[in-house]
């Protein structure tokens, strides 16, 4: 009773100090309120309370308690009432983490109990987080910038865009120039290269010149490795670079403090601009983002002179701009494409039809953001309009309709080329009928009826006596094959095989018994 009675007091004495209130000891968020925090170092150093006894009349837990007094740094007051299993460790384990700062507890665990540590993992955990090293804060030095010297490049992710059947990434590209922080915005479905070229050719185009240098962040656009001070730049980065006379320069590895005009910039696009905004497509949304850019985004206080706007300062910065050259860096989408037996190419999740003529071959695709041109070499074999869809056939009329007549003359064409195969004289009938006008499918189809009818030897020897008589048409050789039947005594030919409606009616019929018949002729004999 003593020792409670001496707790209520010290506890009564304690919250009266401090003005203690029991609710809200951890705040809105479940971490300690600055009030909660001082209560725990008065009572620690000033009265001497042990940590069990702060946190069960704090209401906090023993770690957090722990945590409190471990951030501020101050030494233990007096002995530990017990010695703790981890003490004879503790040099070995400091000099570990001085050594590796990041090494995990689980595996400092298992390196102290190879050495004999008797204890559980989980309070070991526990011990540890009181002495790993905190990492030492760092200042930073204000970054600053000459008008049109530099430029900071990122993209941001803005959610997905539902486009029929296809749900394609809604990414922004912001460039911002550093020393007037003029934005450059244009929303793209997707991060490839291509985008990427295409979202600097706006923005130099926007801002009516280039700035000496360009800083990225190391994203595959700008950076394909990196091994130390040792980079190894996208070749189309640096051909582009290259065409408008600027530098690319990435950031350090983790640093992104060095180019925190576009992650700011990004930010405020994502709260000023893109929060709660309805837009019907991406053409629709990139005109809202042109128009904000020069109206509420121009409107800020620019912060290398507080004096002037950003519309301002950029107008200033605009004259020392790099010109720009009098060609634009292409930025069309190349890609090797192979049409199979159909006649169409795969490109960008659809199938666009291509002439008939250049299935089974591997033919190149040029794709600007509207339309889509396919290549046979250096000839545009099809022209279409780009799709953002999925599994969409887009097709030109004149594609298909020209491989239907095809497949119609192949037909044909078959028919032609077994005939000539069987009777070589009906090719000269053949080119003098169509010379005529006769159309060619109509005699070849009449000529394969006869040839079917009274067989290929009587055939070849009416097509020589029609063409002797200077009639080259399928009426002349059937008179020659009937005059040679007749001169023959033959009866008419028959069809090989018949047709099969007429097979089902060529039944037999079975003859019935005429004797009733006769018994009734009888009968009237009988009468009369």
């Amino acid at each position: 009773s003593d020792v409670m009675t001496r707790y209520q007091t010290g506890y009564a004495k304690t919250s009266c100090l401090v003005g203690f209130r029991e609710p809200n000891l951890t705040g809105d968020h479940g971490a300690l309120t600055p009030e909660t925090e001082a209560q725990i170092l008065r009572s620690y150093h000033a009265e001497r309370w042990p940590v069990g006894t702060i946190a069960r009349h704090l209401h906090v837990h023993r770690d957090s308690v722990a945590r409190v007094l471990g951030a501020a740094g101050l030494p233990r007051l007096g002995p530990s009432l017990r010695p703790s299993g981890i003490d004879p460790y503790l040099p070995f384990i400091l000099q570990t983490l001085e050594r590796f700062p990041g090494l995990h507890a689980s595996r400092l665990y298992d390196m102290v109990k190879a050495r004999g540590y008797p204890g559980r993992p989980d309070h070991f955990r526990h011990l540890i987080a009181r002495h790993r090293p905190r990492p030492k804060a760092e200042a930073y030095l204000r970054l600053r910038s000459l008008p049109a010297e530099q430029m900071q490049v990122d993209w941001g992710h803005f959610d997905h865009l539902q486009i029929g059947q296809a749900r394609r990434p809604l990414m922004a590209f912001v460039a911002v120039l550093s020393w007037s922080r003029q934005i450059f915005l244009r929303f793209y479905l997707g991060a490839h290269m291509e985008n990427f070229l295409r979202g600097h050719l706006g923005a130099f185009a926007a801002w009516g010149g280039c700035p000496r240098v360009a800083l990225y962040d190391n994203l595959k656009s700008a950076v394909l490795e990196r091994e130390g001070s040792v980079i190894r730049f996208n070749p189309t980065l640096l051909a582009m670079a290259g065409h408008y006379r600027f530098e690319p320069r990435p950031v350090a590895v983790a640093r992104g403090n060095e180019k925190g005009r576009v992650e700011r910039a990004i930010r405020y696009i994502r709260d000023a601009f893109f929060a709660g905004r309805a837009f019907t497509d991406l053409e629709d949304l990139n005109a809202q983002a042109d128009a904000w850019v020069l109206g509420a985004a121009g409107d800020r206080r620019c912060p290398e002179d507080e004096t002037l706007s950003v519309r301002e300062a950029f107008a200033q910065e605009r004259e020392s701009l790099l010109a720009l050259p009098p060609n634009a860096f292409p930025t069309d989408e190349i890609r090797a494409v192979t049409a199979g037996k159909t006649p169409y190419v795969r490109f960008d999740l659809n199938d666009y039809s291509v002439p008939h003529t250049c299935v089974a071959r591997t033919l190149t695709v040029a794709a600007s953001p509207r339309e889509v041109r396919i290549m046979d070499a250096q000839t545009v074999v099809a022209t279409h309009v780009r799709s953002y869809d999925r599994r969409q056939q887009i097709e030109q009329d004149g594609h298909i309709d020209a491989l239907t007549d095809h497949k119609r003359e192949a037909r044909a064409h078959r028919g032609t080329d077994q005939l000539i195969k069987a009777i070589p004289i009906s090719r000269t009938l053949l080119a003098q009928a169509t010379e005529r006008g006769e159309p060619l499918a109509r005699t070849v189809r009449a000529l394969a009826e006869l040839r079917t009818t009274y067989g290929a030897t009587q055939l070849e020897a009416a097509i020589h006596q029609a063409l002797a008589r200077g009639v080259p048409h399928p009426n002349a050789v059937r008179l020659a094959l009937e005059q040679q039947r007749q001169a023959n005594d033959k009866p008419p030919p028959l069809p090989v095989a018949l047709p099969e409606h007429v097979r089902r009616r060529d039944v037999p019929v079975r003859p019935h018994n005429l004797n009733a018949y006769d018994h009734l002729m009888e009968s009237d004999d009988e009468q009369r």
